[in-house]
């Protein structure tokens, strides 16, 4: 039985572990994956996905949407811009030492080693060109290009007009293209030739 995001956020509210916990398993991955984006780090995302589930759990009783996805994404998305601050303020490690993570590889979809390990050269020069946006645009990009939100649920998430959001994903794409093309040796010549 599927229970729905509603049902869930209910019975959390009313103090139902065991609901919140659904939504946590519905949601982690969203959650994480988010996070690892603009973080450019696993183990950071980790910390930042278990402390947006402890805050989202405080709030749950304040929460008055219907859609719980640009809500979790929204705290998430704060605690990561607190984390990159954090991180600002006494710098622990590189962020290009957690580039090369297997959850950022695409998944091989036939055509033989030689296709899987371009695909593999383009997704990593793809993460390093969006490690180089700012917090802003990276947010938008991860939000529309990687995970598939709208505009408009982008820009619930970022707490950002439809419009901004338009321009940033332009100018973060733009970035991103620029960068790729610096890096044209490393990449496929099929990809190199639509730059």
């Amino acid at each position: 039985m599927n229970i729905g995001d509603l049902e869930l956020i209910r019975r959390s509210k009313e103090g139902d572990l065991n609901a919140f916990n659904e939504i946590v398993e519905r949601y982690h991955r969203q959650v994480f994956n988010t996070a690892a984006r603009i973080l450019g780090s696993t183990a950071h995302a980790d910390d930042a996905t278990q402390e947006t589930f402890i805050s989202a759990y405080r709030a749950i009783g304040k929460f008055r949407g219907v859609n719980l996805a640009p809500w979790l994404l929204r705290i998430a998305k704060n605690q990561c811009y607190d984390m990159l601050r954090a991180m600002r303020r006494r710098p622990a490690d590189s962020l290009e030492g957690n580039l090369m993570n297997p959850s950022f590889q695409p998944v091989e979809r036939g055509g033989g080693p030689e296709e899987a390990t371009l695909l593999s050269e383009l997704a990593a020069e793809i993460q390093r060109a969006i490690l180089t946006l700012p917090e802003s645009q990276r947010l938008i990009i991860t939000l529309v290009d990687v995970q598939g939100f709208s505009y408009d649920a982008a820009a619930q998430v970022a707490g950002i007009s439809k419009g901004t959001v338009k321009s940033r994903l332009s100018r973060a794409r733009a970035r991103v293209r620029d960068h790729l093309r610096g890096a044209g040796e490393l990449l496929p010549p099929e990809f190199r030739q639509t730059l």
